[in-house]
C-alpha cells in the first residue's frame, strides 16, 4: 500500500498494531517476489516488471486485517501466502486487461504489453493464474479453494459481462450494478472472508466481514467510475475519460444522461464509444460539474462507504477493526 497512506494511518493506529500490518505486507511482498521467479525467463521478467510496478495491496491487506479483526489467533505467515495468491490473482486480470484495452500505461509506469507484446503478457498473465491456484492447492483448505474459485469464475465473467453491454448508453442502473459486484466488489468480499476462515471465526464474522468487503468492493469501484473523469493523469496513471471513450456506461454518466436535455444527450449517445474529441470531453467534463453527476456518484459511493462502517461497528472494538475503517476511508478519498 501507499507510503501517503502509512503515513496517515501511524497517526491514528498503534505502533504495535501497524508494525503487524506493515510485517504482513512485507511478508506478501516477500512471497510475491518468490512467485514470480521462474525457470522460463519471459514469464519471470513479465512477472517482476509487473510486480515492480507497485499497487496498493489492497486485497492481501484485507486479508490480514480481515483476520485480525476476529480477535482470533491465526498464522500471519499463512495468511501473507493466501493474500499473495490474492494478489496475484488481481495482477493477472491487469495483465490481460491492459492487453484489452491497449493500455500503454498503468500507475504511471509501462504495461507489459506495451513492454513485451501481447502474447507474451496474456501467457504470463495465464502462468499467475495457474501460480495463485498452486499456492491454494497446497494449503489444502477446501472452503477456500472453493470460494476463490467461484470468485475468479465471478470476476471474469463480470468482465465478459462488461464487454457485452459494451457500447450500450441506454444501459440500465441494475445492470450496471450487476457488473460491479461480479467484477469488483465479489472478489473484495472473498479477501475479507478468506481472512476470517483463515483465523477460524464463526460464520456470523465471517459473514460481517464479508459484507463490509461487497461494500467496500462497490465503493472502490465507483470511486473509480468517478476518477474516470476528474482524476489527474499524473495520478490515475491513464489519460482522462478512457471508459467514455471505449463505451462504458459509469456512474457518473448515468446520472448525467439522466440529467440532460434530449438534444444534449444524444450529442452525447453519438460519441460515445465512437470517436470523441478531447474538446468534446471538456465540454462533457463542464456539463458534469454543471449537472452535479460527480457529485451524485461520490454521494452513492459514500453511502456504500456508510454501510461498510456500519458492519464494522459489530465487530470487536480493536485497533485492527480501526484500521480497516481507515482502508475504508482511504479507498472513497483516493485519488488514483
Amino acid at each position: 500500500m501507499s507510503t501517503t497512506f502509512f503515513t496517515k494511518l501511524q497517526e491514528r493506529i498503534p505502533n504495535e498494531v501497524m508494525t503487524n500490518l506493515i510485517d504482513g505486507v512485507l511478508r506478501v511482498e516477500a512471497e510475491l517476489g518468490r512467485q514470480v521467479k521462474s525457470e522460463v525467463g519471459l514469464v519471470q521478467n513479465v512477472g517482476e516488471h509487473t510486480l515492480a510496478a507497485g499497487g496498493k495491496r489492497l486485497r492481501p491487506a484485507l486479508a490480514l486485517l480481515s483476520a485480525y479483526a476476529t480477535g482470533r489467533s491465526f498464522s500471519p505467515e499463512r495468511v501473507a501466502r493466501l493474500g499473495a495468491c490474492l494478489e496475484m490473482i488481481h495482477m493477472a486480470t491487469l495483465v490481460h486487461d491492459d492487453v484489452l484495452d491497449r493500455s500503454d500505461t498503468r500507475r504511471g509506469h509501462p504495461t507489459a504489453h506495451s513492454v513485451f507484446g501481447d502474447t507474451a503478457s496474456i501467457l504470463s498473465g495465464d502462468v499467475l493464474l495457474a501460480k495463485s491456484m498452486r499456492i491454494l492447492a497446497l494449503d489444502g483448505d477446501l472452503r477456500i479453494i472453493r470460494m476463490v474459485s467461484d470468485a475468479v469464475v465471478e470476476m471474469a465473467e463480470g468482465e465478459v459481462l462488461e464487454l457485452e453491454i459494451r457500447g450500450n448508453f441506454d444501459l440500465s442502473m441494475d445492470e450496471y450494478l450487476r457488473v460491479l459486484r461480479m467484477k469488483t466488489a465479489a472478489f473484495v468480499e472473498c479477501c475479507c472472508r478468506i481472512g476470517a476462515i483463515a483465523a477460524e471465526a464463526d460464520r456470523e464474522t465471517e459473514d460481517t466481514l464479508g459484507a463490509f468487503g461487497h461494500h467496500l468492493g462497490m465503493a472502490f469501484q465507483m470511486v473509480d467510475d468517478v476518477l474516470d473523469y476528474v482524476g489527474e493523469t499524473e495520478k490515475t496513471g491513464k489519460p482522462i475519460a478512457t471508459d467514455f471513450r471505449e463505451g462504458q456506461m459509469t456512474l457518473p454518466l448515468f446520472y448525467l444522461r439522466e440529467a440532460l436535455p434530449i438534444g444534449d444527450a444524444n450529442e452525447l449517445r453519438k460519441v460515445f464509444g465512437n470517436g470523441v474529441t478531447d474538446v468534446q470531453l471538456d465540454k462533457f467534463a463542464g456539463w458534469m460539474d454543471e449537472y452535479g453527476a460527480v457529485a451524485q456518484a461520490r454521494a452513492r459511493a459514500k453511502e456504500h462507504e456508510d454501510e461498510a462502517a456500519r458492519l464494522l461497528n459489530s465487530l470487536p472494538d480493536t485497533p485492527e477493526r480501526e484500521l480497516l475503517a481507515c482502508i475504508t476511508e482511504f479507498v472513497t478519498g483516493r485519488e488514483s
